[in-house]
């Protein structure tokens, strides 16, 4: 049988879409490979909401294209943002790719590679599904002698409406679309049905959901948010459901529907990351993100008022085209007072056919990089003081699987990453545990039962004195 490798750059939604299409491709009777070195079709999926991912793309391409001249059937397919914002351009700049696929044509997939095994020229797949769109929902069943893991996504809608002025997001995954959410649940209950314990939704703007059914499981009368009914939907249509998350909200779609499901569902776990990107009117407004930092504070202030305990995380972009120093510490001084529990910061990224891309660069490299540091040290004072109030807490998490480091490793409902030992294997498991320490980024604690109690793992963080940073969903 044919094998694939799907390697996958950015964000949850790319990692959702990798998921999906390997099931597509093992429905269609391949094999997933050991190594890409020796899979017959490598897929690349990308991410273009920051150059250095488009920059790894073009690396990891001549890469494999070494193997393609030792190996001609090689097929190699770039999929995902790139692919969508790129296009037949990809072709002509590196001949050795034979498929682009965009996020909207992921159930094409063996159709395509069948064409080009055969004979066919490189095929380019980019358009947008605008009349009917397509959701992949997944497949639990499609490994069935591999124990499913416990956390899965569920994509809720595609696209973005928002049209903040640096985001390529409008423009790699289109209009704003949504699936039913009698569609939704339903992918929900199979998959708590086959062993998932928790559930992210995802979405470019997640929390801007409308049901395009009308009357289904996750419609609003009038005057309801219709993303709170479909959180409620969940809730009450699938009770073995541990935990549901949801990600990227918009804060401007964080209504008082939204904060009153988040104090009324015990599902919805206690923790929100709620992109703010600067803290100074002046570059929101730059950034066309309709809402200044006294709504973001109002509604941070509303959420923690109806959950007390809730942490938050936020994305934020430095040297934004005409942040001054002045707006800089704007943004520093939101950071300290609101209390994040995870900063990612991003220096500005400047990407093709966006309207800041016409901005005049008057912020240099060096600033940006000395900016992103002072924001990240800002950001970890703070997790640091949050991890060490919580040793000799007991905390209930859901374990993922094994650590790197040995042992387990899982996650609190406030998202706080926790390391712990266990005499017998309690994936899936929602664990009582009590901290013993807080490292850099994490807790070591030991399961309160002590009949289950082993030797906690002494994890190292793999870079140490660097704050978390990563690509979010999108960039709401």
């Amino acid at each position: 049988m044919p094998s694939y490798a799907v390697v996958t750059f950015g964000c949850q939604m790319n990692v959702h879409d990798s998921a999906r299409m390997g099931e597509v491709l093992r429905g269609a009777g391949y094999v997933e490979a050991e190594r890409p070195e020796s899979a017959d079709v490598v897929l690349l999926n990308t991410c273009s909401v920051r150059e250095k991912a488009e920059l790894k793309l073009r690396s990891e391409v001549g890469r494999i294209a070494r193997w393609k001249r030792a190996r001609p059937s090689l097929v190699i397919g770039v999929t995902g943002c790139v692919a969508q914002q790129e296009g037949e351009r990809l072709l002509s700049r590196v001949p050795a790719i034979d498929l682009v696929l965009g996020p909207d044509h992921l159930a094409e997939l063996p159709a395509l590679l069948a064409d080009i095994e055969q004979g066919a020229p490189p095929r380019v797949r980019t358009q947008f599904d605008l009349d009917a769109p397509r959701f992949l929902p997944a497949q639990p069943g499609a490994l069935a002698d591999r124990r499913p893991d416990p956390c899965a996504f569920v994509t809720v809608m595609k696209g973005c409406d928002e049209r903040c002025s640096f985001c390529i997001v409008p423009y790699t995954r289109g209009p704003e679309r949504y699936r039913p959410a009698s569609e939704i649940v339903g992918e929900v209950e199979r998959l708590v049905a086959a062993g998932v314990r928790e559930v992210t939704l995802l979405g470019q703007t997640v929390n801007s959901y409308r049901d395009p059914a009308g009357g289904g499981a996750g419609s609003a009368s009038e005057g309801e948010g219709e993303f709170a009914c479909l959180l409620r939907a969940i809730a009450a249509k699938v009770p073995a459901l541990a935990r549901l998350r949801y990600t990227s909200p918009h804060p401007r779609h964080l209504d008082a529907h939204l904060v009153r499901a988040h104090a009324e569902l015990p599902v919805l776990a206690r923790h929100v990351h709620l992109p703010v990107q600067s803290g100074s009117d002046r570059v929101l407004k730059r950034m066309i993100r309709r809402y200044d930092s006294a709504e973001y504070r109002q509604r941070v202030a509303a959420l923690r008022a109806a959950v007390p305990g809730i942490t938050l995380s936020t994305d934020v972009i430095v040297g934004f085209p005409g942040e001054a120093r002045e707006d800089f510490e704007q943004t520093v001084a939101l950071v300290r007072e609101i209390g994040f529990t995870g900063v990612f910061g991003f220096k500005f990224s400047r990407r093709p056919g966006t309207p800041a891309a016409r901005l005049a660069a008057d912020v240099s490299e060096a600033e940006k990089g000395a900016r992103l540091e002072e924001l990240l040290a800002a950001g970890e004072e703070f997790r640091q003081a949050w991890l060490a109030s919580r040793v000799g807490h007991e905390e209930t998490i859901l374990v993922e699987g094994p650590g790197l480091g040995g042992g387990f490793t899982g996650r609190t409902e406030r998202n706080e990453i926790v390391h712990l030992g266990c005499r017998d294997d309690p994936t899936g498991e929602l664990l009582r545990v009590r901290v013993l320490r807080a490292f850099r980024h994490s807790l070591e604690a030991e399961v309160v039962d002590p009949a289950r109690r082993a030797e906690p793992p002494r994890p190292k963080d793999p870079r140490p004195g660097a704050a978390p940073r990563a690509l979010p969903v999108l960039a709401g």
